[in-house]
């Protein structure tokens, strides 16, 4: 089954759980004195199965669904009396939803005609039996003109069941209006039932807003003013109208108790603490191991020794079992947030005026919750930019011999630890030229400078940078490229770009799967040991000061035809200014962002914890955070990208250096 649909099962099944539930109150208080918000709260729920079933194409639930939503909206509005038939009918209507649902578990797929004819037959049975009072000469008819027809319904059945009907006259301060009115509000529903709000200008000070709250209540006025502290009118008194005669509560309906589903929903809060305490135990295990090394070392093998290691072995493999299970339940298809694009896409085709296709590959790839939420913004300004900036207008595109209707492709796949997304469109592309005279223009980038198109294109991730020359609500204002490689860097990924004019852009993503318990190969630099994610490495090499080459003042490396660009990693951080005649270059970054780290020494890999470095350090690059390894010693974990970044990205432009 694929996880779109078990997502689907599991949401729908929490739904109709809810509506049970719902069902079940409304059963034993619609005799007694009937709560509106339940029939609300069981609507919602219902159109929301209608809407999630027609998004994933499930169309027997959507009809059915729909068809019940039709039915509760006559309950709402007073139009259909609830009774017991009323109950055991939703109730019955209910399990066959849930039926269906089930039956999604076995690839199969239910005939609802039957049950959409009963519906139909039953709503025509029920319908027009309410009326409820009249109001014309009991309300003024100037106030009823603005009620909404579910409004003048809650005014009827307050009036019915006997109850004071008062408006409440209130002036706020536009400062905190918001504030004040929800306490009256609470104040109000703590009393009796709110009816309606109603904005008002009447005898309204400047910088001020004025608010008319109509409202039943079984209270006299004289209870209330202590509570509400505002003007109070009485509108209607019950000595008017007689109270709706109550009716005795009958047997429930028997329904179906069990679930449709073993999803279990849980808080990523507390996936997050579980890891850290298998973060924690992993640090143990390592002690564990260590212990078991030094014993053997120092004791000489002995059968003490040998259950020890066998005991840290077995630590060993279940931690990783434990580790694996749980980064699987923090897994989600990234279809999820597909679908959220593919909503923003249609939108703003509309807003645009411009005609969208939008195809999808790879929606069953999965990835980290967290990972999968931070990664939405980038997408979305992703999306913004290809409508706005890259696809043309159906004109232009036909003058240039493309088809009306311009093409987005979202493509996601897993490429060994990390998710590669990406965002293709078949507009015009990046007008390189104009990214370079608006460098340019904003001092970024001297006349005489040549850079190639790749470095050139870079510079849209500049904040405050925007080719675009009118501002639209779509794109247009200087924000958003900034913001994607902000967002991509503080989860450990990098974006690359590829155009070509008047063929379109690609825009591709570079990010781990988790950001959990990693592996990591520790180095040594001068007198230092830092920690490099493995997730970042290609492989490691042996090379001699020989080998390295000086292209256009930068130290390269000749790796199988390939110029690898070599940073001294002792030289960024200070640590030292020797150029050793032989060390190792760990090959990390990927495709166009390889780059060959200078180190002293490699120790192997190690499982560690990434802990943040605190507020106090906020703003130092290179440092991805820190880890705990061996006798507690703890070490720096080297930001990869970043450093990369500074490297390639890093020029002496008009004596200056300008960061892109």
């Amino acid at each position: 089954m694929s996880s779109a649909r078990e997502e689907f099962i599991a949401e729908a099944s929490d739904l109709l759980e809810e509506s049970g539930r719902l069902i079940l109150e409304i059963q034993d208080t619609y005799q007694t004195g009937l709560n509106p918000d339940n029939i609300n709260a069981l609507f919602r729920c219902i159109h929301t199965i209608k809407g999630l079933s027609g998004l994933f194409e499930h169309q027997g639930i959507s009809d059915l669904s729909h068809a019940l939503e039709s039915l509760l909206d006559g309950i709402r509005l007073g139009k259909i009396d609830i009774s017991d038939e009323v109950v055991r009918f939703l109730f019955n209507n209910i399990d066959i939803l849930r039926s269906l649902v089930e039956d999604l578990n076995k690839d199969k797929e239910q005939d609802v005609s039957g049950h959409l004819k009963n519906i139909e037959v039953f709503r025509n049975s029920l319908s027009g039996k309410t009326k409820g009072p009249e109001l014309k000469g009991v309300i003024d008819e100037s106030m009823l003109m603005v009620l909404s027809e579910y409004e003048e319904h809650r005014l009827k059945t307050n009036i019915q069941e006997g109850k004071y009907i008062y408006l409440a006259k209130v002036v706020f301060s536009l400062s905190d209006f918001d504030e004040a009115l929800e306490e009256l509000t609470k104040t109000i529903k703590s009393k009796g039932e709110l009816i309606s709000t109603l904005p008002t200008s009447s005898n309204v000070l400047p910088d001020s807003i004025g608010f008319n709250l109509m409202f039943g209540s079984l209270a006299p006025a004289e209870k209330l003013k202590d509570a509400i502290r505002c003007e109070l009118d009485t509108l209607v008194s019950p000595k008017n109208v007689e109270a709706a005669p109550q009716q005795p509560l009958q047997k429930s309906q028997e329904t179906m108790l069990k679930s449709t589903t073993t999803t279990v929903r849980v808080d990523i809060e507390k996936l997050d603490r579980i890891l850290n305490t298998i973060g924690e135990l992993t640090l143990a295990k390592g002690a564990v191991k260590r212990i078991s090394e030094e014993l053997a070392e120092n004791y000489g093998p002995s059968p003490l020794i040998a259950d020890v290691n066998k005991i840290s072995k077995t630590l060993e493999r279940k931690l990783a079992e434990l580790q694996t299970q749980v980064l699987e339940i923090r897994m989600v298809p990234i279809g999820q947030i597909f679908s959220r694009l593919a909503q923003v896409i249609r939108k703003y085709s509309r807003e645009t005026g411009k005609r969208i296709e939008l195809v999808m590959y790879g929606e069953d790839t999965e990835i980290d919750k967290y990972i999968a939420e931070e990664v939405i913004d980038p997408l979305m300004h992703l999306v913004r930019n290809a409508i706005d900036h890259g696809i043309e207008s159906a004109e232009e595109r036909g003058k240039n011999g493309k088809k009306e209707s311009g093409t987005i492709i979202l493509k996601a796949f897993q490429r060994g630890n990390h998710v590669i997304i990406e965002v293709k469109d078949d507009g015009g592309g990046i007008n390189i030229q104009r990214v370079k005279e608006k460098a340019i223009e904003k001092g970024l980038l001297d006349k005489s400078a040549e850079l190639e198109e790749k470095e050139l294109v870079n510079f849209i991730f500049t904040p405050g940078f925007s080719t675009k020359e009118v501002v639209s609500e779509v794109s247009g204002r200087g924000v958003g490229m900034d913001v994607v490689k902000e967002k991509l860097a503080a989860i450990g990924g990098f974006a690359e770009i590829d155009t070509k004019k008047g063929r379109g852009t690609t825009v591709t993503l570079t990010i781990p799967i988790t950001l959990a318990i990693i592996k990591a190969l520790i180095v040594r630099v001068g007198t230092m040991k830092f920690a490099i994610p493995l997730t970042s490495i290609s492989e490691t090499l042996v090379v001699t000061r020989g080998d390295i080459q000086t292209v256009e003042g930068k130290d390269v490396y000749n790796l199988r035809g390939e110029m690898l660009p070599i940073t001294n990693i002792g030289k960024v951080f200070a640590l030292t200014d020797e150029e050793p005649d032989r060390f190792f270059a760990v090959v990390a970054g990927t495709g166009n962002k390889r780059h060959g780290l200078m180190v002293d020494e490699l120790f192997g890999q190690h499982e560690i914890v990434i802990k943040a470095l605190g507020e106090y350090f906020t703003g130092i690059r290179g440092f991805a955070g820190a880890a705990e390894i061996g006798k507690h010693e703890v070490i720096l974990v080297i930001d990869v990208d970043g450093l990369i970044d500074d490297a390639v990205v890093k020029q002496k432009v008009k004596g200056g250096i300008y960061d892109l």
